[in-house]
C-alpha cells in the first residue's frame, strides 16, 4: 500500500490530457548557461547536490510549457546540464537536450513527456513544478512571475547563484 501511495503522480491531470488537440510549440535551444545567470533553488535536504536554473534560459511559452536550463552540481565539482520543459496542465516533463563541454547541446535520446513523480530521481522536477512553475495545472502568467518565485524562495533556503 505504501508503494502505491509514494508512486502516485504529483498532479491528477496525468491520466487524461485536458486538451487532446494540444500541440507543442516551437522552441530554440538556449545559449550555454553562465554562472552569473544561475539561481539556486531548494530540492531536498537529503541531497548533497546543488540545483540551479539558468535565469536567461527561462521561458513560459504560449503552449503552456515552462522551458529552462537545469544545472546540477555535485559536491565533487561535476555538473550535469539539461534543457528541459514542464507542462503544468498534465504534470509532465521532458528533456530536450543535454549540455556538453564547450556549450554545445546534444539532443536527448528519450525526449518523450514523462509524468512528474515525487521520487528521489524526479524530486527536482516536482520541486520546480510545485514550488515555482505551476499553480496546480496552470502555468505561471509569465517569465517574471517564475523569476520572482525562484528569487523569493531561494532567499529562504540559502544563497543563490554560483
Amino acid at each position: 500500500m505504501a508503494l502505491v501511495c509514494f508512486s502516485v503522480p504529483v498532479f491528477a491531470g496525468l491520466f487524461s490530457d485536458p486538451d487532446p488537440d494540444w500541440k507543442e510549440g516551437d522552441y530554440t535551444m538556449p545559449a550555454a548557461p553562465r554562472d552569473l545567470n544561475l539561481r539556486e533553488f531548494f530540492v531536498s535536504s537529503a541531497s548533497p547536490n546543488r540545483f540551479l536554473i539558468d535565469e536567461e534560459s527561462l521561458a513560459v511559452s504560449d503552449d503552456g510549457v515552462v522551458r529552462y536550463v537545469l544545472v546540477v552540481r555535485t559536491p565533487g565539482g561535476a555538473s550535469n546540464v539539461t534543457f528541459e520543459g514542464i507542462r503544468c496542465a498534465t504534470g509532465a516533463w521532458r528533456i530536450y537536450a543535454t549540455g556538453r563541454a564547450g556549450g554545445e547541446w546534444s539532443a536527448a535520446r528519450d525526449a518523450n513527456w514523462q509524468p512528474i513523480v515525487d521520487t528521489t530521481y524526479n524530486r527536482v522536477r516536482a520541486a520546480l513544478a510545485k514550488d515555482h512553475f505551476c499553480d496546480g495545472p496552470v502555468p505561471p502568467r509569465n517569465r517574471d512571475e517564475v523569476l520572482l518565485r525562484l528569487r523569493s524562495t531561494a532567499s529562504r533556503y540559502g544563497p543563490s547563484g554560483n
